[in-house]
């Protein structure tokens, strides 16, 4: 290196390597010269090594004393070499720099074409015109003579060359434009190339071009600024900027020649684009007698399928009457054989059993079911008749008419017939009678379910309709939601409405059929906002707009009921979208004569005509069709799942079942009344077994508790007053004549049954204290004997039998033997003692304790016992002063009494001694009559001869009560008779009739059957039933497909 390149900051050195590095620091360092140029060589030596990382500054400073290379051959050589390299640069640099430049102005000017994206919106799309040409390929034999050629319009074609024109124009502008940049930037490159001040030589200075060459390199690759790190230049100014024009002006004839050819490429893209919009324009005008013969092929389309529905129709009209005779024949040949259920017969089955089933596991229904919702009088009930083919249900002008929820399983068979699940009548549909009594049935049992004074229900009428034809499914009609509340419904009957819609549409397996009235403003719909809530996606709602025929009468927009028939105009979604007249608006038309008006509609309808219903969208057929299909592609989805569901349970009931009730059966509701009916009828039949002598004991004790105070009050004790015995006889029998004509024969009546009533239950209590009671029946026996007990009344004649017997019982005076008289005399002497103990216990009550008392119990007498006890006092020595005396206090003794009363400082009137008198007196008198009893005992010879008169002695007592109980004892034995051979059965009769009340009663069972015992082995019942059911159905599904 003999010579080295000065620039603006020192010499600048390329080298290459280890020893070339070595070699420049020693020529740097020499100590030639080192005077002249220490104060501007600085010495820079860069090393280049692909194996090893640029360390430290590109710049060092070893030194300020370094020597100055001398300069020889080497150098010469090694700039020219550098100059001959540098022209390589330039050129590649300036080619790439111009390239670049030249495409960032093809982007800009590409960019400034015109936007032809508003050729989208008038043109159709590919699918439209591939539809369109395959349409009009198809009908090409039809309309090729009608259809006129298709012509560029000359304005069109004359726009789109003057649009051209200006393009054109426009590029040549921009491209002279480019050029002239170009030029420019040639012109300013020139003073990159400037001379340098030389010292000690002539040296090309670089500073200025680097300054210059900054933006353009910035444009260059990445490669050019890895390689391109340092230049040299040499050689004049002058010929570098010719030879770089040059270069340049080859460049740009080159770019020039591409953006031409580009140029010409977009032109020919430009007029192909400008064609096809003008044939696209020309289609778009000859579109209107396109769609006059659109609309004239799908009327002729229309009419190719009315004619073969009609053609379908009677193809299944001949096939209902040969699978009806198919049916029938079969039908008598397997008389004798199990019927085989259909589907949706076993189906429905299962969803009535689900219908009140309550779970404590929370195993839902999450069967599938078509649940039809929509609001008051839209047309549900009348959608819902239509797919039954049948009107079946009660109507009513604007009023609510669906009070519960309506289960409708429609199955196939030979008879159009209905029939409801809790009855065996079956109702001829195609009798206009059996129609009207199945539809006042059903408004029957609506009434019946709301109680309580609402106006719905949720208990579920599950009714089935068969038919040859029929669309085997499962529909639930709700009633319609409401938006005001009138004054003859309840006030919950709204929120009790969307209650249950929501209870029937939350299942997530039901298929939601939401029925809107097109006769009325879409505004006022309440239904589709509740749905768009429970199935936001649509994924299992069809949408069914009812009363077309009125919509369009009455709406001038059709584009309205297309918006609804395509999910536009309502904030929900939906599976499908149907269009249906259900009616003209009479009660009286026939399912027959509402599908010919449907038709007829659809036939002539302008909405069909122009294209707002599609066909497959109208008519009641199409749509149950569609709810058929969705239905049962449901079930074959979900039903298996909800098997499982129910194992589940099932294990779940019966774990429960076996840790709480190990060595119990398990014994549901129904077969634990069983249980409970045959153990009380058990105690019916053991009243048998008590005997005559018992029935009698019985009968006479109750009889006696019953009349012993009458006997005493009314009889026995206004005779006693008499003077002689002729006079005490005389009252008896008038007394005892009276009582047997008026109250007794029913006052023993009476005690009969309740006699029969005592033993019974007697028999209950023994059975409960017995080892294997259960007390789980004792609430439904308590409430079947009271029942019972209730109901039965004795037989009228009864009473009428025994007063005959009665009276003449009490006319026998004659005591036959002596044993008689003794057991009257005692039955004389019980009764006195009896009443005496009585009176006593009265007049200590009255009186209060007596001295003993007070002294062992320290009780103390009230103020008006004293009283009470003074008065006494003064009455027994009345008494005692007159052994004899009546009943009754004159009013001198009364005087006397209340005197001497207050004499002893007791201060009392006559009524407060009248009320003592009556208890004192009945004492004295009994104590006289047990006495007389006492006497009596050895007179009956006296009395048999007729001598009691002489010997002082008078029986009359004896021989009343003796009448009294040879009544008793013939009384009794009558009544055990009665009571044995005919209120026995009578009372059985009863039981069994209240039996057979309770069993059909399930909310009466439910009362008084109640436990988790009970609950547990309904809920094993109900799901092993339901479980059992379902794998039937899985069954048959499975073998069907």
């Amino acid at each position: 290196m003999q010579k080295l390149v000065k620039g603006r900051f020192g010499y600048i050195i390329r080298v290459v390597g280890v020893s070339q590095s070595r070699w420049a620091r020693q020529m740097l360092t020499s100590r030639q010269d080192h005077e002249k140029v220490r104060t501007v060589v600085v010495p820079v030596v860069r090393h280049y090594s692909s194996l090893r990382p640029l360390r430290g500054d590109l710049l060092k400073f070893p030194g300020p004393n370094y020597g100055i290379p001398s300069r020889g051959i080497g150098m010469i050589v090694a700039r020219v070499l550098r100059g001959a390299l540098k022209i390589r640069y330039l050129l590649l640099g300036g080619t790439i720099a111009g390239g670049s430049a030249l495409a960032k102005t093809y982007e800009q000017w590409k960019e400034a074409l015109p936007d032809t994206k508003f050729l989208e919106e008038l043109m159709p799309s590919q699918e439209e015109l591939d539809a369109i040409r395959t349409a009009l390929i198809s009908y090409r034999d039809k309309i090729k003579d009608s259809v006129p050629d298709f012509t560029l319009d000359p304005k069109l074609k004359e726009l789109g060359e003057s649009k051209y024109d200006q393009l054109v124009l426009w590029f040549k502008e921009r491209l002279d434009d480019a050029i002239k940049a170009a030029e420019e930037e040639k012109t300013e490159g020139s003073g990159f190339f400037t001379d340098g001040k030389e010292e000690d030589g002539e040296f090309l200075t670089l500073s200025g071009m680097a300054n210059s060459l900054t933006p353009m390199l910035k444009d260059f690759s990445s490669d050019l600024k890895q390689h391109a790190i340092s230049f040299s230049a040499m050689g004049s100014a002058a010929e570098k900027e010719r030879e770089k024009a040059e270069l340049l002006r080859l460049r740009l004839s080159q770019i020039e020649a591409e953006l031409q050819e580009k140029t010409e490429s977009l032109t020919k893209e430009l007029s192909t684009v400008t064609r096809e919009n003008a044939e696209l324009r020309g289609k778009v005008e000859a579109n209107e007698t396109i769609r006059e013969k659109y609309e004239s092929l799908q009327e002729e389309l229309m009419q190719v399928q009315l004619k073969y529905q009609k053609e379908v129709e009677r193809l299944e009209k001949e096939n209902k009457e040969l699978r009806k005779s198919l049916m029938l024949r079969a039908g008598d040949k397997i008389a004798h054989k199990k019927i085989k259920k259909s589907l949706i017969d076993m189906y429905s089955e299962v969803l009535d059993e689900l219908c009140d089933y309550d779970s404590s596991y929370d195993t839902q229904d999450h069967l599938p079911r078509v649940v039809v919702v929509g609001d008051q009088s839209s047309g549900k009930t009348s959608v819902l008749e239509m797919v039954a083919q049948a009107r079946i249900f009660p109507r009513g002008a604007g009023e609510m008419m669906t009070r519960a929820p309506v289960m409708v399983t429609l199955s196939e068979g030979p008879y159009h017939i209905a029939s409801f699940k809790d009855s065996t009548r079956e109702f001829d549909l195609t009798k206009e009678s059996e129609l009207s009594e199945l539809r006042k049935e059903v408004e029957l049992r609506m009434l019946n379910s709301v109680r309580l004074g609402r106006t719905v229900s949720h208990e579920v009428i599950s009714m089935t309709v068969k038919g040859p034809g029929l669309q085997r499914m499962v529909l639930v009609d709700l009633p319609g939601i409401i938006s005001t509340v009138t004054t003859d419904m309840a006030s919950d009957t709204r929120e009790a409405i969307r209650s249950i819609s929501e209870q029937y549409m939350s299942n997530p397996n039901a298929i939601i059929l939401c029925i809107q009235d097109g006769s009325v403003d879409a505004e006022r719909s309440n239904v589709t906002d509740l749905v768009s809530q429970m199935d936001p996606q649509g994924k299992r709602t069809i949408f069914v707009l009812t009363k077309v025929d009125l919509a369009e009468e009455n709406l001038t927009n059709p584009d309205r009921i297309r918006k609804i028939l395509s999910g536009k105009l309502f904030p929900m979604k939906a599976l499908g979208y149907f269009a249906v007249v259900t009616g003209k608006g009479s009660k009286e038309d026939s399912i027959q004569a509402i599908k010919d008006y449907e038709e007829s509609f659809f036939r002539n309808s302008r909405l069909f005509k122009g294209g707002v219903i599609n066909s497959h969208q109208c008519t009641t057929r199409n749509l149950s069709f569609a709810v058929s299909e969705c239905f049962w592609k449901m079930v074959r989805d979900t039903v298996e799942q909800q098997a499982d569901a129910f194992k589940a349970t099932r294990f779940n009931l019966e774990t429960e079942w076996k840790n709480n009730f190990p060595r119990t059966r398990e014994l549901d509701r129904d077969e634990l009344f069983e249980k409970a009916r045959g153990e009380i009828l058990d105690e019916v039949v053991n009243l048998s077994q008590v005997s005559p002598k018992q029935w009698e004991d019985a009968l006479s004790k109750k009889m006696w508790d019953k009349m012993v105070t009458h006997i005493f009050e009314n009889i026995y004790l206004p005779a006693a007053q008499t003077e002689n015995s002729g006079t005490f006889n005389t009252t008896a029998d008038i007394k005892l004549k009276q009582w047997a004509d008026g109250m007794l024969p029913k006052k023993c009546v009476e005690v009969g049954w309740e006699t029969l009533e005592d033993e019974f239950r007697k028999f209950m209590e023994r059975a409960k204290n017995s080892k294997d009671h259960d007390d789980i029946f004792d609430s439904l026996k308590a409430c079947v004997v009271d029942e019972a007990m209730r109901r039965h009344e004795w037989e009228d004649k009864a009473a009428d039998v025994l007063r005959v017997i009665q009276l003449n019982a009490l006319e026998d005076r004659s005591v036959h033997d002596k044993q008689q008289w003794d057991a009257a005399c005692k039955f004389l002497e019980e009764s006195v003692k009896d009443k005496l103990h009585t009176t006593e216990s009265t007049l200590r009550e009255m009186v209060g304790p007596s001295t003993k008392e007070q002294w062992m119990y320290w009780s103390y007498p009230t103020e008006e016992q004293k009283r009470r006890a003074a008065v006494k006092s003064e009455l027994e020595n009345i008494l005692k002063s007159d052994y004899k005396h009546k009943n009754t206090l004159t009013y001198d003794e009364v005087t006397q009494v209340r005197k001497n009363a207050q004499a002893q400082g007791v201060d009392v009137d006559n009524e407060f001694i009248r009320e003592t008198w009556h208890p004192v007196y009945r004492r004295h008198f009994l104590r006289r009559a047990l006495a007389k009893a006492y006497d009596c005992r050895k007179a009956f010879y006296a009395y048999h001869q007729g001598l009691e008169g002489e010997l002082g002695v008078e029986c009359n007592d004896v021989v009343l009560f003796w009448r009294i109980q040879q009544m008793i004892r013939i009384t009794a034995n009558a009544l055990r008779q009665q009571v044995m051979n005919r209120e026995a059965r009578r009372l059985e009769k009863e039981i069994k009739e209240v039996l057979e009340e309770y069993g059909c009663d399930r909310d009466k069972k439910e009362h008084l059957l109640t436990g988790r015992r009970v609950m547990l082995a309904e809920e094993l019942k109900r799901v092993r039933q339901i479980q059992e059911k379902l794998e039937e159905f899985i069954y048959a599904l499975n073998a069907e497909k």
